[in-house]
């Protein structure tokens, strides 16, 4: 192990963090650089360099990427309308990518030999955090100290870390969530403690983003989103950033009791997994899309996008997002969306996202002309109908003849 001088590692600050700092020191006799990203969690990162500071840590990098993982990550999914399964919109997955390149980065600026996580290993990120790292930097040594040490439970870590001096508030470290949760300005996740029975309901109070439908206001609210080749621009007329777009969708969704998703999955790994998830920004941002795709889109295109979403939504969750076939896939999902421009008016509603109007001065395919169930003035033949009824009908109408 005496080959590896220097770490990067994926730093919250927490009790397992900051065990994991320690360890490496300890087991790999290296120094640590700590890495924290604010990616939208919604908590204060900056604890997390006082923390690393008072552990020795001389190169502590806190970087705000709530910007670029809304641009490059979160808007770029929702253009492909993507749904893991049916029904996850892949908070957690989405964020890896944009880790596992920042760790790889400040490898490369520092120096360091390896770069470490801390996700278990029974889960997808381990999957997604490796698969990224070993695209973007072939040759890094990854370090999961999940895989490798007896820290197996919160008992342990919190012996070790008072075994070791380590800053930690134990008081708060004592009182273990009943939940492993993740967030970002995507979504929050809930994982474990009654969750585990698929039959169990989640417990009202463990909702932090939104109300439940029930308690959500009794008066609908609407808004409109503007959209630039199948992002949203504006909201209610005013221009917004990627950042700004999550922010404010999450604030109003959250509040209409919009976004809650209660699931069984399939995890990378091989075991099902159920996971309660609020996802009220994307939520709209997925209804919303879709209602201005139908406005702009050709038919064949929109279906085609629909059969290749499932496959773009399965290699986003495995973590293969820097792979060529996720690549591929985008530049034909942004290829599209050249044309996806315009507006989307939408009623939230006690959990609904109702789409009560979509326009586009400039792309719009739909024709009221011939459209219409008024006189059309001759803008369709009806009378075509019947010929291209009968050509779609011959091989039914030989099949059956045999049949006969």
């Amino acid at each position: 192990m005496s080959n590896v001088k220097k770490v990067v590692l994926a730093y919250s600050g927490g009790l397992d963090t900051s065990v994991i700092l320690k360890w490496l020191e300890d087991t790999y006799n290296c120094e640590v650089v700590t890495f924290t990203a604010d990616i939208g969690q919604g908590e204060e990162v900056e604890p997390a360099r006082e923390k690393a500071r008072a552990m020795g840590v001389k190169e502590i990098y806190i970087e705000d990427l709530r910007e670029e993982f809304a641009r490059d990550y979160v808007f770029p999914m929702f253009r492909a309308n993507t749904l893991y399964e049916g029904e996850y919109l892949l908070g957690t997955s989405i964020a890896r990518p944009l880790i596992a390149k920042r760790l790889v980065e400040i490898a490369n600026e520092t120096g360091a030999d390896a770069i470490a996580h801390g996700a278990t290993g029974k889960g997808n990120d381990q999957v997604r955090f490796e698969l990224g790292a070993y695209a973007l930097k072939p040759d890094v040594k990854v370090i999961a100290p999940w895989r490798e040490w007896d820290l197996l439970s919160r008992e342990k870590l919190m012996a070790y870390a008072k075994e070791h001096d380590i800053p930690v508030d134990f008081a708060k470290a004592g009182k273990k969530s009943p939940y492993s949760m993740d967030a970002n300005s995507l979504h929050i996740s809930y994982e474990g403690g009654i969750l585990e029975d698929p039959w169990a309901e989640p417990e009202e109070g463990m909702w932090r983003w939104t109300v439940s439908p029930e308690q959500a206001p009794d008066t609908p609210t609407y808004i409109e989103l503007t959209y630039a080749k199948g992002d949203v621009v504006a909201i209610d007329g005013q221009a917004v950033t990627p950042g700004q777009v999550m922010e404010q969708l999450n604030r109003i969704g959250g509040e209409n009791g919009i976004g809650r998703a209660d699931i069984v999955e399939n995890r990378y790994v091989g075991m099902k997994s159920r996971g309660a998830y609020e996802t009220p920004g994307g939520t709209i941002l997925l209804k919303a899309h879709r209602a201005i795709e139908s406005l702009t889109l050709d038919r064949e295109v929109a279906h085609l996008k629909d059969e290749l979403m499932p496959r773009y939504a399965e290699l986003i969750y495995n973590g293969y997002w820097w792979s060529p076939e996720r690549e591929m896939l985008q530049e034909m999902i942004d290829a599209s969306q050249r044309t996806v421009n315009g507006r989307v008016r939408l009623k939230l509603y006690k959990g609904n996202v109702i789409v009560v109007g979509r326009q586009s001065a400039s792309d719009s395919l739909f024709d009221e002309s011939i459209a219409t169930f008024e006189d059309d003035a001759g803008a369709y033949d009806q009378k075509d109908a019947e010929g291209f009824i009968k050509l779609n009908a011959l091989r039914l109408r030989i099949a059956a003849r045999r049949r006969r």
